[in-house]
């Protein structure tokens, strides 16, 4: 038996040195990990007689041993204490989701650039601009560099295959370098104008197309400079709406902090080359009760330690680490600073970055209270449990079966929990081994697939699983939870009302509890309407997903002369069947063992 913890030896014995320290309750979980320059002072800081915020004093009342890991700097500390927050997820770190996956504005490495919308690893040919905030301030510049400097957006096997100019061409959205329209040597012109205008310098390149309009005109060449002065005109209209006021040409982030309700967001605020690219609210749980400062903290800890880092950081309020930035900096190699108490434009941004925490804010408030009482109204209205935490915690997934006469069987599974669908949780199985169209078979496979891991203990069980059907469905599921020794009280059914109207299903149950037409208004009932709507469409989509694939690679092999290798060859060539379809006779040439009369048989049975 290992030997009882002893506290009191255990904090005389600590180091003066940095590292990383875990708190664990009497069942093993880690309840919190911390980081310390000195883990002496710090560790044994929790156990003396000061205030702690609630939070901190109920983990303290729990620890019954303590962890610690030793490393060469604070900012070795830093790092390994973010890695463990994300893995182990203590419940009382504040704690931030963990989206780095934030899009960019790519320029590609091509001949002729392309301009395009992306997300991934930064590190390949072509200039990534960003990270932007959302998808919709990456599609708002692509726009923007359309308009102005006529930049291509289409693919790269749609650029080499045009005869003539697309539409885009026509209503002056691209300069058509794919069919000459435009000589390279011009449209890599525009490109570096468009690069210049994202790095912040748009009143440089106002001036170079101004110059080089005058020298148009001055030479009589009267068409080039008309061309040079509606893309002044516009770039001068985007100037004028964007409030391009510059502050120098470094990159700034906005952080502010509301609190209400007992939740809090922080809002970032992304500021790139002068421009404000828009904002983006994060709402971390477990940071009830903490100040700002210390919220504060924990997200530029979490945010920034794998993520970006911008040369200003503009605060709401004070960091309660004050050397964390500057930790994070020395770690990346970069220069970076907090500015607390900004003046001029930064002062406009911090004020409007606070205004659309506390909206934001609001927003989820009224959002997860009328979610709640949903979750409320259909956990009375099947007899579990309404306590707030349980509520919360109400864990249901539901299941659908769906194909095509048969064809491309899949069964899909949705999740609601935390008063809300969890898209990451969703599953979709393909359904083998039945008589097509046979869907009571379906269901009882993939219950049996979905639940025995249940049986085992290798998965947690829902408090509710919702089957899209009748009696005959619930029967199916009731035997499959009997075969598995499951509790078959959580299995209900939900049955389509008469003409399969909204509102007039019946929820059936495979106990012996008798249906219930829970009514129009019921809000149980547009809770139960919502997750099956849910599970259909994600059954669907798959089932579509699959038939496709399957009809396409069909189609390939229905031509003379492509067998199996042939076929692996030209959808990895062209990366898929769309690809292969937009390929030339000559492209198609191009792949190996494709000669050039099958090339044409293939071309002409695609079209």
């Amino acid at each position: 038996m290992p030997e009882p913890f002893n506290l009191k030896s255990f904090l005389a014995d600590l180091p003066h040195l940095p590292g990383v320290y875990r708190h664990i309750d009497a069942s093993g979980e880690v309840l919190y990990v911390g980081k310390a320059s000195d883990l002496k002072r710090r560790v044994s800081s929790y156990f003396q007689k000061t205030q702690h915020s609630p939070r901190i004093a109920r983990m303290v009342a729990r620890v019954v041993r303590l962890e610690v890991t030793v490393t060469r700097s604070e900012a070795e500390a830093l790092l390994l204490e973010n890695n463990l927050i994300k893995t182990l997820q203590p419940r009382y770190n504040i704690l931030f989701r963990d989206d780095k996956s934030y899009p960019y504005l790519r320029i590609t490495a091509h001949k002729a650039p392309r301009i395009e919308y992306y997300r991934g690893p930064t590190n390949g040919e072509g200039r990534y601009f960003g990270p932007y905030p959302n998808a919709w301030a990456v599609r708002e510049t692509i726009q923007i560099l359309q308009r102005v400097f006529h930049l291509r957006t289409c693919e790269d096997s749609v650029y080499a295959n045009r005869s003539r100019p697309c539409l885009l061409y026509q209503i002056g959205r691209c300069s058509a370098p794919c069919v000459g329209m435009i000589s390279l040597e011009d449209y890599n012109r525009d490109v570096e104008r468009a690069i210049q205008f994202l790095d912040g310098k748009a009143l440089e390149v106002m001036d170079d197309i101004e110059a080089r309009m005058r020298q148009a005109s001055d030479a009589r060449e009267f068409e080039k400079a008309a061309v040079l002065r509606d893309q002044m005109k516009a770039l001068a209209r985007v100037l004028q709406q964007q409030s391009m006021e510059k502050i120098g040409d470094d990159d700034v982030d906005i952080l502010a902090v509301a609190n209400a309700g007992g939740r809090v967001c922080v809002n970032l605020a992304m500021v790139r080359g002068g421009r404000h690219l828009g904002d983006k609210p994060f709402f971390p749980t477990q940071a009830q009760g903490d100040s700002a400062e210390e919220v504060l903290s924990a997200f530029v800890a979490q945010h920034y330690v794998d993520g970006i880092l911008p040369a200003v950081l503009v605060c709401s309020h004070p960091l309660s680490e004050p050397g964390l930035v500057d930790l994070l900096a020395a770690r990346k190699g970069v220069k970076a600073h907090v500015v607390v108490q900004p003046h001029g434009l930064r002062r406009t941004w911090l004020t409007q970055a606070v205004k659309n925490a506390e909206l934001a804010l609001a927003r989820l408030l009224m959002e997860s209270s009328a979610r709640a009482a949903r979750t409320e109204a259909l956990a009375g209205a099947l007899g579990l449990d309404t306590d707030e935490q349980a509520l919360d915690a109400l864990h249901a997934e539901c299941f659908d079966i769906s194909h095509t006469a048969g064809e491309a069987t899949q069964a899909s599974c949705v999740v609601y929990k935390h008063h809300a669908m969890q898209p990451s949780l969703y599953r979709r199985y393909n359904i083998t081994g039945i008589t097509p169209g046979d869907d009571y078979a379906a269901m009882r496979q993939v219950l049996n697939r979905r639940f025995s891991r249940v049986a085992e203990g290798q998965a947690e069980m829902p408090a509710l699983v919702l089957i899209d059907g009748g009696k005959g469905q619930v029967e199916m599921a009731r035997q499959v939870f009997v075969e598995l020794g499951l509790d078959t009280h959580t299995i209900v059914g939900v049955a389509k009302g008469e003409g399969r109207k909204v509102g007039l299903e019946r929820l059936v149950f495979a106990d012996e509890r008798p249906a219930v037409a829970l009514g129009v208004e019921s809000a149980a009932l547009m809770l139960v309407a919502q997750i099956r709507d849910e599970a259909h469409r994600f059954a669907i989509t798959g089932m579509r997903a699959k038939r496709a694939r399957a009809r396409n690679v069909s189609r390939l092999e229905e031509i003379p002369g492509v067998g199996a290798r042939r076929r692996q060859r030209l959808l990895a060539r062209f990366g898929g069947f769309s690809g292969v379809v937009s390929a030339s006779v000559d492209d198609l040439r191009s792949v190996d063992g494709i000669s050039r009369g099958l090339a044409e048989r293939i071309y002409q049975a695609l079209r």
